[in-house]
C-alpha cells in the first residue's frame, strides 16, 4: 500500500494499537518503538518518508529468526509541539521500549524532557538543533550532524564563491532559530552578519512579507530554515519578484518533498545532506538500501529522508544486538555506546559513554530542473 497523508490519517489509530499483529507467533512480544511525527499537515512527507525507511529495515530484520521482533507504534502530531507532548505521554504510559524518529525541533523539544524524566531512550530525532544536544543526556542519541555543522558548510561554500551578502529566511520557532544561530555563528567567524532576516510561522506558507523584506535587501543568497511548503512558496514568490540569487536549505526541509513542491522551479536550489546520497551506487549503504527496496516491492521511494529512517533503525538494532544479557533500556544504551567508528555501508557511526552524536557527515546537493537531486 502506498503511504500518503490520507492513509495515515485513516490508519494511524488502528496501526498504532496493532503492534501485536506485526509480530510472528513467538514466545516473546515485539520490542515497541514509539514515534510521534507529522503524518498529516505541511510537514507530513518528512514523517511518512522517515517511517517508511525505518519500517523497510525492520521488516527485513523481523523476517530473520532468532531474535525479538522490533515494531514502530506511530502517532500523528501534525508537527505541533502540544500534540507531540500528548502523544509522548501516551507512548510512555503504554510502555514503549524507546522513543524513536521524532521529526522536528519544536516537537522534539516538547518530548525530550518527558523521555529524560522517564529514563526512556530517545533515539535519532530528525533535527540538528543544539538545544537537543546540550546539555548531554544519558538516554538521548543523535544519528545526524547538527544544524551548526550544516550552516557552517553553507557559509563556507558561499563565501568561497565570493558571496558574502547572505540573508536568512527562517521559521519562527525553535527550529528556525536554531538554524539562524548556526548561520550567524558561521558568519561571525568571518566578521560578517546576515544581510537581512525574515520569518514565517510554523505550518504556514504565508511568505509575502518575508519575500518583500528580503528581496529589498538584494542579498547574494538566501539561507532557508523552514519546512518544505513555506520554503517552496518563498522561492516561487521571490523569483516572481525578480530575485535572481541562490537558495540554500538545511536538510530538515526534506529534499525530495521540496523538489516535488517546486517542480521545474527547483532548478539550482541547494540543500545540505546529513546522510549519503540514496541515488549514488558508489555508497555501500545506498546499494544495500536500494536492494532492500527492490526485494520488498511496494511503493516506498528512495530519498534522503527514507534513507535516514533506514539508517536510524539499523543503528538502533545494532545497539540491541550489542546489549549485554536480556534486552533492557539500560542495555540498549550500553549497546549503543559501544558502537565506535563502525561503518554502516560507508556511513561511519561513533558513540561513547560521553558522546551521543553519531556523525558529523554533511555534504551539499542540488535540485535539477527535472526534479532530480545531484550531490
Amino acid at each position: 500500500m502506498k503511504l500518503n497523508r490520507r492513509h495515515f490519517s485513516i490508519a494511524t489509530g488502528a496501526a498504532a494499537l496493532a503492534g501485536a499483529n506485526w509480530a510472528r507467533a513467538q514466545s516473546e512480544t515485539p520490542i515497541i518503538l514509539g514515534q510521534s511525527a507529522p503524518f498529516t499537515g505541511p510537514a507530513a512527507q518528512l514523517g511518512i518518508q522517515f517511517y517508511e525507511g525505518a519500517k523497510l529495515f525492520l521488516d527485513q530484520y523481523n523476517a530473520q529468526p532468532g531474535h525479538r521482533d522490533v515494531a514502530i507504534k506511530f502517532l500523528d502530531d501534525g508537527y505541533e509541539p502540544d500534540r507531540c507532548a500528548a502523544n509522548t505521554k501516551k507512548l510512555i504510559d503504554d510502555d514503549a521500549f524507546a522513543l524513536f524518529g521524532y521529526i522536528g525541533t519544536p516537537t522534539s523539544l516538547a518530548a525530550m524532557p518527558l523521555a529524560v524524566n522517564a529514563k526512556i531512550p530517545f533515539i535519532a530525532p530528525f533535527t540538528g538543533a543544539m538545544a537537543l544536544r546540550e546539555p548531554f543526556h544519558k538516554n538521548v542519541f543523535h544519528l545526524r550532524a547538527s544544524y551548526n555543522d550544516e550552516t557552517a558548510l553553507i557559509v563556507k561554500q558561499l563565501t568561497h564563491l565570493g558571496l558574502k551578502k547572505i540573508a536568512v529566511f527562517y521559521q519562527n520557532d525553535a527550529y528556525g532559530k536554531a538554524g539562524l544561530d548556526g548561520v550567524t555563528l558561521a558568519l561571525s567567524q568571518m566578521d560578517l552578519k546576515p544581510a537581512a532576516l525574515a520569518t514565517v510561522e510554523r505550518n504556514s506558507a504565508d511568505v509575502s512579507a518575508a519575500v518583500k523584506s528580503i528581496v529589498a535587501a538584494r542579498p547574494d543568497a538566501v539561507v532557508q530554515v523552514s519546512a518544505y511548503k513555506s520554503c517552496a512558496a518563498f522561492i516561487r514568490e521571490a523569483r516572481k519578484a525578480g530575485y535572481g540569487g541562490t537558495f540554500f536549505n538545511v536538510s530538515f526541509v526534506g529534499t525530495q518533498a521540496l523538489a516535488d513542491e517546486l517542480g521545474k522551479d527547483g532548478a539550482g536550489v541547494v540543500v545540505t545532506q546529513v546522510v549519503p546520497s540514496p541515488y549514488n551506487a558508489a555508497n555501500g549503504i545506498t546499494r544495500e538500501f536500494n536492494d532492500t527496496l527492490r526485494k520488498a516491492g511496494g511503493n516506498t521511494k528512495a530519498n534522503f529522508s527514507s534513507l535516514e529512517g533506514y539508517l536510524a533503525a539499523k543503528v538502533l538494532v545494532e545497539g540491541l544486538r550489542r546489549a549485554p544479557g536480556k534486552v533492557t533500556r539500560e542495555g540498549l544504551i550500553t549497546g549503543l555506546e559501544s558502537i565506535d567508528r563502525q561503518q554502516f555501508g560507508g556511513f561511519e557511526v561513533s558513540f561513547s559513554p560521553r558522546n551521543h552524536v553519531a556523525s558529523k557527515f554533511v555534504e551539499l546537493s542540488m535540485i535539477t530542473g527535472d526534479g532530480r537531486i545531484r550531490t
